[in-house]
Parts: C-alpha cells; sequence; structure tokens
C-alpha cells in the first residue's frame, strides 16, 4: 500500500487478480482457520450459508431468494469481509481502473501518457460495494450510463467522443460487489441491460459500444412473491445467474430469540431499569411464529424477523412507560405490557380477506392469544388433557391423584368474584390482586419453588391469561384494563355492560 505509481506497484509484486478469485481465496482462508464467514447471521449455518460459501467458492453471481426480513440485504453487505483490505487503482479513473489492467479509455490514455509514473491510489474494501433498490422509475441511464451534455460542453468535445460519457452504478463498482435488491421490480427492459454485463463484459451507452470487462460480483435479492404480482426476472437474466440460494425464516424459537437478542434495541438505563424475562421473551418470538401459519395472514408475503424485534422494543418500552408514570425505579415486563406489542404486528403482516374481515387489531390479539395458548403447556399442565381425562368416566386411582391444578382457581371465579388488572398499576399492587385469587400463588409455588415474588406474580398472571386462551376462564381487554371473570357469567353479561370501552374480546375459542 505504500506504492504511489504504477512502477512502484510492479516492483512492488504486486498482482492483479479478478473479485470473484481474491473473494474465493479469502474465503478459502477463512474456512481453512474454521473463522465464521458471515458473523451475526443466524439459523444459515447448515443452510443459506453453506450454499453461499460454495457459490462464491464457484465464482458465481447470486440471488437470494426469500421472503422479506430474511437478512438477504445483510449477507451481501458482509461479502465485504471477503474483499482484500485495500485494492490499487488508477488515480482520478471513475471505474476504479486496475493499473495493470486498465479498461477505461482515460486510464489507458494516463498509461500510455505517463507510463510508470502514473499515479495510483488504493481503495479500501468498505468503499467496494455498490447497492441498487430496484423501483419501476430505474432506467438504463442510472445503472449503466448516458451521455452527458455539461461535460461535452465543458471540455468543448462533441458527443462522438467517448469522454463525453458519464458512467452509470455499475461501471462505477467495477471491482466490487454490485447489490440490486427486489430485482423483479426492475422492468424488463431494464433487465435486458443486464445480460452482457453479466456474460461478455460488453456496455452499450447511447450508440457507444465499449468492451469494457467489468469485473464486479453481482448480488441480486428478490421475494417469491413478486413473481406473480408486481413482477417477475425475466428467464435470460435467471440464466445468466449461476447459483440462486433460498432463504428462509428462523426454524426454531432459540434461533428467533438469538436473532432479536442481537437486533432489539434497548438504552443502557432501561437494561437495568426494566427486567424482561425468559417467558415473556418466548411469548414474542412465538407471536411470529403463529403469524407465519395463521389462516389470516398471507403467508406469500411472509411475517419479517422485524416483528419481533420492534414488538421486544415495545414491549420493553410499555414497562418502562408505567414504571415512569408510577414512580419506580425498577420494573418488569408483565404479560398484560404484551398489549403494548400490538402496533409492532398490525403494521408488519399482510392479512388475507378473512383476516381483513377480522381487523387488524382482532387478528393480532389474536396471536397473542394464541402463542400464550402455545407456550402455556411448556411451563403448566394443558388444561385440555385435564378436560379430556374428566371426561372419560369414572376416574382411576392415578386420576384421582393427578386432580387438575386449575380447579381452586377456576372455582374462585365460578362464585362470581372478578380480577380486574389496570395496565397502569403499580408492581406491587398488581402482586395483591394475583394473590387475591384462590390457588393462583399455590399453583406456581408448586410447579416452580425456586422462583422469587417477582417471577412467581409473572406467572401467577401468565396462568390467568393460559386458562383465558384455553376457555377455562373468561378475559376481556378495555382500554385501561384487562377483566379475568368466570367463562358462563361472561357469556351471560355479553351486550349488556361497558360495551363502549371495550377494546379486545373474549378468549373464548
Amino acid at each position: 500500500m505504500n506504492a504511489s505509481t504504477i512502477g512502484e506497484l510492479k516492483k512492488s509484486g504486486y498482482q492483479s487478480k479478478s473479485i470473484k478469485e481474491e473473494i474465493r481465496q479469502n474465503l478459502i482462508q477463512k474456512l481453512k482457520e474454521g473463522e465464521t464467514t458471515f458473523p451475526g447471521i443466524v439459523g444459515y449455518e447448515d443452510s443459506v450459508v453453506p450454499e453461499t460459501e460454495r457459490a462464491l467458492l464457484s465464482k458465481h453471481n447470486i440471488l437470494l431468494l426469500g421472503l422479506r426480513g430474511q437478512a438477504k440485504t445483510r449477507m451481501a453487505r458482509q461479502m465485504t469481509a471477503l474483499l482484500d483490505e485495500y485494492i490499487p487503482f488508477v488515480a482520478g479513473s471513475e471505474i476504479n481502473d486496475d493499473p495493470l489492467n486498465p479498461i477505461s479509455k482515460y486510464a489507458i490514455d494516463l498509461i500510455a501518457e505517463k507510463g510508470d509514473n502514473t499515479p495510483i491510489e488504493w481503495l479500501h474494501r468498505s468503499q467496494r460495494y455498490g447497492e441498487k433498490l430496484a423501483t419501476p422509475d430505474v432506467s438504463v441511464a442510472d445503472l449503466i450510463g448516458d451521455i452527458d451534455p455539461i461535460k461535452a460542453a465543458n471540455l468543448k468535445l462533441s458527443f462522438a467522443d467517448e469522454r463525453v460519457l458519464h458512467y452509470g452504478i455499475i461501471p462505477r463498482s467495477n471491482r466490487s460487489i454490485f447489490v440490486i435488491n427486489e430485482l423483479p421490480d426492475l422492468q424488463a427492459r431494464i433487465q435486458v441491460s443486464l445480460f452482457n454485463i453479466l456474460e461478455e463484459g460488453d456496455i452499450q451507452i447511447r450508440g457507444f459500444k465499449l468492451r469494457m470487462p467489468l469485473d464486479i460480483l453481482f448480488i441480486f435479492t428478490a421475494n417469491p412473491e413478486d413473481y406473480t404480482n408486481r413482477g417477475s426476472i425475466v428467464t435470460p437474466l435467471k440464466d445468466r445467474i449461476q447459483s440462486q440460494i433460498l432463504t428462509h425464516y428462523p426454524r426454531t424459537l432459540e434461533h428467533a430469540l438469538d436473532i432479536t437478542e442481537q437486533e432489539a434495541f434497548v438504552h443502557d438505563d432501561v437494561v437495568e431499569k426494566v427486567l424482561i424475562s425468559d417467558l415473556v421473551k418466548k411469548l414474542i418470538e412465538q407471536v411470529a411464529f403463529e403469524a407465519r401459519s395463521s389462516e389470516f395472514v398471507d403467508k406469500k408475503s411472509g411475517v419479517s424477523a422485524r416483528l419481533t424485534i420492534s414488538a421486544r422494543e415495545n414491549a420493553v418500552s410499555a414497562a418502562e412507560r408505567r414504571a415512569l408514570i408510577n414512580g419506580e425505579s425498577t420494573t418488569q415486563v408483565w404479560i398484560s405490557d404484551l398489549a403494548g406489542i400490538i402496533p409492532s404486528i398490525t403494521g408488519k403482516v399482510e392479512l388475507v380477506y378473512e383476516g381483513e374481515q377480522e381487523g387488524p387489531y382482532q387478528v393480532a390479539m389474536n396471536l397473542v392469544d394464541k402463542a400464550i395458548r402455545s407456550q402455556f403447556v411448556k411451563y403448566f399442565p394443558d388444561p385440555d388433557q385435564l378436560k379430556k381425562r374428566r371426561n372419560t368416566g369414572k376416574p382411576s386411582a392415578q386420576q384421582k391423584a393427578d386432580e387438575n391444578p386449575y380447579r381452586s382457581i377456576t372455582a374462585w371465579f365460578d362464585k362470581g368474584n372478578q380480577l380486574n388488572i389496570p395496565f397502569n398499576a403499580k408492581d406491587d399492587q398488581k402482586l395483591q390482586l394475583l394473590y387475591a385469587v384462590d390457588g393462583l400463588h399455590a399453583l406456581v409455588k408448586k410447579y416452580f419453588p425456586g422462583a422469587n415474588e417477582m417471577q412467581l406474580g409473572l406467572l401467577m398472571e401468565f396462568v390467568l391469561h393460559g386458562l383465558a386462551s384455553y376457555s377455562s376462564i373468561s378475559k376481556k381487554l378495555f382500554e385501561n384494563k384487562i377483566e379475568f371473570k368466570d367463562l358462563f357469567g361472561s357469556m351471560m353479561s355479553m351486550g349488556n355492560d361497558d360495551q363502549d370501552e371495550e377494546l379486545g374480546f373474549d378468549d373464548e375459542n
């Protein structure tokens, strides 16, 4: 990197190599040394990452095909780490001309004039990345180039002179990684302009046929939905992209948790002030899994990992806001704080017709309820199994021994009692309300004997939400509170009270 002229560069023993060969060699070195090639990319270790590594070893241009929020662009950006730290280029070149293998008229003429005294500069790998979001208004001039009349006037050149050309973003990305996001959104005629660049290296600008073998690693991203709804990738272009790699959403809850933990932003002072338990974290992740299988959500559109990232941030902020209102120095994210993640859901799921009929808010609440239902049986006995056992006839000795642990709780509500938990209740006030329910504390203490007071409180609240999701008790959401009561009494009173305040719905499904 000390060389400042072509002559000094030659004496240093520098050898030119293509960007694909450069990436290949650096990738080989990383694999030999056991280094992580795509740090921070979670859940792709046995699928997308190996396929991408094989494509790069094969010197392929790549199409990353997958639904939104599957780290396609992030992976492309991380490929700059596989480049050499610095490369030389002819000083003043618009297209990063290789000093030992120039391709532009400017560089060729300059080297012909100055020879080994031609000045060179060094380009850092962070500057060797170009990206363009494909939109219908993108033109060939944007990507490839056009005649620049201002340059022609300033240099007093005719339009027949090659020096009047203004290079587009692709030629300017020579010896770099170039990414086109959402490729199907690019008009077909614009896609056609990429044919020769991918194969022969020829580009044509306003009648100038230039033999410029551009040295670029192309990465394209696309959403499968786009093939039918918004556009398509023309077949000859797909044929020229050597590797198509399918991305996917996290396949396990653990991977999803790792992604959200890595991406969610929480202020340092809030981390110390607001505790978020593993239970709440899992419930938030489960919402995304439920959404991806919901009959109300368009599966072709997908459910981005950004949903759970935003939901985690909103849940913490809901608890922080409550603590600020109540003047509490510390608090935790309660189950009731999940009402605060609804805006993170409604804006990030595309609904099918049935979902639109239900309404975004109702669908979001339904997804939260299903997440609670799915996770509940991992902490406490399955209420449905207990119901089936009760209906099998005369109980056996073992069945008598496995008495329904929720009986005293549901019986308390059956007596006409109800529990109203304000959203902005202080922690100690909420604990007092939860302890008032017969058998609730004893049940949680039985299954989690080592839990502290706040953990017990969270689990007690979780039990109530869980029983509501299994239709053992009723739950209603209002503007400022959550109401739990017996199922039958709730059904009898439907339509009689608080109709104007109620926002949610009975968890009787």
